[in-house]
């Protein structure tokens, strides 16, 4: 346990996506499609991550979680009330924008058949004019956005924002969202994969049909009196801390114990590699340093280092 885990990551095809990720150290696609979503650390019934190397090497998340959550996690999490690893990291790759969205907030999602999930975003790079959608557009109410939706109109009552690297926006269960495209961001969530798409800009899935939509269940799940949320500028260290998650962005000028004490953390470096026991580990690679590590320092490589880190709440 005195070496950083790493994961396999699992592509995922999307009609939005590209071919973005070979441009970072390491990422393999499958040829000819496009990967909208790396799902780099997740422990779910229908995608597993497992192990990548070292002594642990194919070992599946959920067996870590499950027998070996002291070692790997920390004391604090036993017991937990989540079955399952509760984060679910991604990448993602809007070669075009993705369908207006929202996803269902706790006290609906059990009885609109989903899970509740709020999301952070980091934007890992995002090209000249890159924007986002989040909330509404100031004074719309829920009768003027069904009206809109009826008509095909609904880009007009949200809120675009313009985004460029180094930003981040939270998006809490029940906000209106939908990104644009340019962007490559590194996403951080509960372990959840329940979206209901509102709107999709009219546009045909994979198989060339309409993709379909969730209008009933996104009605029940917008939060009408969230408008205009800013983006967070590339300036704030601290990215997302609420009940579900913690992230922070940390600079690198010498040896640093990311974890928080007796605990577990999740990192990946943003603009050049570190050094983790023994390890250089490139841009763009996910890596766990287990809460029981006594080689847990992380290094830059080079002079300085950007890392984004990831824990649980204790």
């Amino acid at each position: 346990m005195d070496s950083p885990i790493f994961f396999h990551p699992i592509p995922v095809e999307r009609v939005w996506g590209g071919r973005r990720f070979e441009s970072l150290p390491g990422k393999k696609l499958p040829p000819s499609v496009p990967v909208g979503e790396l799902w780099e650390i997740v422990d779910r019934a229908e995608a597993q991550s497992t192990v990548a190397g070292g002594a642990l090497d194919g070992m599946p998340l959920h067996d870590l979680w499950s027998m070996r959550r002291a070692e790997v996690f920390g004391h604090a999490y036993i017991p937990h009330p989540s079955q399952r690893f509760p984060l679910l990291v991604k990448l993602l790759d809007a070669s075009e924008k993705l369908s207006v969205q929202v996803h269902p907030p706790g006290h609906r999602a059990a009885e609109l058949g989903g899970e509740p999930k709020t999301e952070v975003w980091y934007f890992l790079e995002s090209a000249p004019g890159a924007s986002v959608y989040a909330g509404l557009k100031k004074g719309t109410t829920r009768a003027q956005f069904e009206s809109l939706l009826a008509s095909g109109g609904v880009e007009s009552a949200l809120h675009e924002i313009p985004v460029h690297t180094g930003e981040s926006l939270f998006i809490p269960s029940g906000r209106l969202h939908a990104i644009g495209g340019g962007n490559l961001i590194v996403e951080i969530q509960q372990n959840s994969d329940t979206t209901y798409r509102v709107f999709d800009w009219n546009r045909h899935g994979l198989d060339g049909k309409p993709r379909a939509l969730h209008i009933p269940e996104s009605m029940a799940s917008i939060d009408f009196a969230d408008f205009e949320p800013p983006a967070q500028p590339a300036s704030e260290p601290l990215i997302a801390d609420c009940p579900l998650f913690h992230v922070e962005k940390i600079r690198l000028p010498a040896p640093l114990d990311i974890r928080p004490r007796g605990r577990f953390a999740i990192a990946v470096p943003l603009d050049s590699p570190v050094v983790c026991g023994g390890i250089e580990i490139p841009r763009g690679r996910f890596f766990l340093v287990p809460a029981s590590s006594t080689q847990p320092a992380v290094s830059p490589s080079g002079a300085t280092a950007e890392l984004l880190v990831a824990t649980l709440p204790a």
